[in-house]
């Protein structure tokens, strides 16, 4: 297993060295409850994924974003409308969120963000009727949610973020979102080694502006470092 690093406040920090107990084990621990809660999903009608109470339950080691990223995908569902949230929905809304880490990747894979999101839109099902207030998750989506969860924990992170989300949905090839990722060129391989790049240049940011403040010097060396891999891919 990875080693999972992660800030813990101080009122934590000092608990955790008075167990004597290793920071990674109780990350390890807790992401893998996650994974337990996520996988619950399975046997649950239709998860609450309103903006309040998404924070909770299943969704509790999501980050911020992914969590808007839930709920997004539900307000796209019933946009359309469907009664029901699918892979293609939780791909619309991860797509929709704006500035997370899913899109950059998929940037550096070379998918424009517009032209996936039309060509899921595209792909979507005809309109239903209307659904209620919570609308259930497929089955497809709750297993989607379950993988990215897995590989949450198989990357070693302490967290659930939008790119783990689109492992998951890429994980799932029967679901809609994976499919048309797929037809986009997006693999699964490629996907995962651009994330741990991605990953592997933010914690880089953070050391590099700690000592030099220059956010511009470090953002360009993070596009060098995805820029090079993508030219390794393509080679």
């Amino acid at each position: 297993m990875p080693k999972i690093n992660v800030y813990l406040p101080d009122e934590l920090a000092a608990a955790v060295r008075d167990a004597q107990v290793p920071v990674s084990a109780i990350c390890q621990a807790a992401l893998e409850r996650a994974v337990r809660g996520v996988a619950a999903l399975r046997s649950a009608d239709a998860p609450t994924v309103a903006a309040g109470a998404v924070a909770s339950g299943p969704f509790s080691r999501f980050t911020p974003r992914a969590r808007h990223a839930v709920v997004l995908a539900e307000r796209a569902a019933k946009d359309t409308p469907h009664n029901y949230i699918g892979t293609e929905h939780l791909l619309l809304g991860t797509l929709d969120e704006g500035g997370n880490l899913a899109r950059k990747v998929l940037s550096a894979l070379d998918i424009e963000i517009d032209d996936l999101r039309a060509e899921l839109v595209a792909s979507m099902g005809p309109p239903t009727e209307p659904g209620g207030d919570n609308l259930p998750f497929t089955p497809l989506l709750k297993s989607s949610l379950e993988l990215a969860a897995r590989e949450a924990l198989g990357l070693g992170h302490n967290y659930i973020g939008c790119e783990h989300l689109l492992l998951g949905l890429l994980a799932t090839e029967d679901g809609l979102a994976s499919k048309v990722l797929r037809r986009m060129g997006v693999e699964m391989r490629a996907t995962k080694r651009a994330v741990v790049a991605a990953l592997t240049g933010f914690v880089h940011a953070r050391e590099v502006l700690g000592a030099t403040n220059d956010t511009a010097a470090v953002l360009a060396d993070i596009a060098r470092r995805l820029d090079a891999l993508e030219q390794r891919m393509a080679g």
